[in-house]
């Protein structure tokens, strides 16, 4: 890892890169800290567990953290509430607005309804941008996992494909929102209506794209039942009267989730004060560049704390 405060020169970047010392994850926190730098801002892009687990050592030296990676905000409530509270009491920033709806503002909307005094009541969402991807491109004329390799292929998948399909990843969504919210929930809280048949969900990645052209049938009939009852196909996040669940539905035309294109998101919230018409914010929410701009307005965000 190469490091200088500078800046790095990008006409011999390899060489110098070459030269320096070998990474390592607590090194550089470490160099993070030991530099003791003004309004410092550690940015995280995985989707890696040990780098969501070294936040609580740069943020109790208020060093702010802006991170897409789930894997934080989604983990055990108890170690959520211990970030969040990190972050207040050191006066540092804990922001991870991607980790719903890529660039969309959904959390600091939802932010800003919460600490303004209002409640909300339910939620309605469709939160996987390559779900919503798939089930807008998939009517039956080629197979489904073809599909979701082209949903892979053009950047709107996590890295195991799995997470989306299977329903994890929108489940870790709606948790996180409904936290934001103030409710105490935790993964096993949530149910999880899954269409996907258990046989696809085992071995590897390969297994699984093999296991899907093989249950064609399947998600076929899928999409059959639903043009038979006029409707889309949408795989669907809520929470009301304290439950949580996401699963498949049949959205028809009157509802407010039918009119979703390729890969977008919405989100729909009911509080105190949007009871019958809901708050909703609605766009791209997945792909690389609107969560690079996420990221970056985070980035911002944080540095004029």
């Amino acid at each position: 890892m190469l490091i200088d405060e500078d800046g790095i020169d990008l006409s011999n970047w390899k060489e110098k890169l070459d030269a320096s010392i070998p990474a390592s994850l607590q090194g550089f926190i470490d160099e993070i800290i030991n530099r003791n730098l003004r309004n410092s801002i550690f940015v995280d892009i995985t989707a890696n567990d040990k780098v969501a687990g070294v936040y609580d050592q740069l943020l109790e030296k208020s060093i702010s953290v802006v991170a897409c990676n789930k894997v934080a905000a989604s983990s055990a409530y108890d170690n959520y509430k211990k970030i969040k509270d990190l972050a207040r009491e050191f006066n540092s920033q804990f922001l991870f607005e991607t980790n719903v709806g890529a660039g969309l503002p959904v959390i600091a909307t939802l932010n800003d309804l919460v600490h303004s005094g209002d409640r909300v009541h339910k939620i309605q969402a469709v939160l996987s941008g390559t779900l919503n991807f798939v089930f807008n491109n998939y009517d039956g004329t080629r197979q489904f996992a073809e599909v979701v390799k082209q949903a892979q292929d053009e950047g709107y998948t996590e890295p195991d494909p799995r997470l989306d399909l299977g329903g994890t990843d929108v489940m870790r969504k709606i948790m996180i929102l409904v936290r934001e919210s103030g409710v105490k929930i935790e993964m096993n809280d949530i149910a999880n209506n899954s269409f996907m048949p258990s046989s696809c969900m085992e071995g590897t990645v390969e297994d699984f794209y093999k296991e899907m052209a093989n249950e064609e049938e399947h998600f076929k009939k899928l999409v059959e039942e639903a043009d038979a009852a006029g409707c889309k196909l949408k795989f669907v996040a809520s929470f009301e009267n304290g439950k949580a669940s996401v699963g498949l539905q049949h959205i028809d035309s009157m509802h407010d989730l039918y009119h979703l294109y390729g890969k977008d998101n919405v989100v729909l919230f009911y509080t105190d004060r949007y009871t019958e018409q809901p708050l909703v914010i609605k766009g791209a929410g997945a792909g690389a560049e609107v969560t690079a701009s996420g990221v970056f307005a985070d980035i911002i965000r944080a540095s004029k704390v």
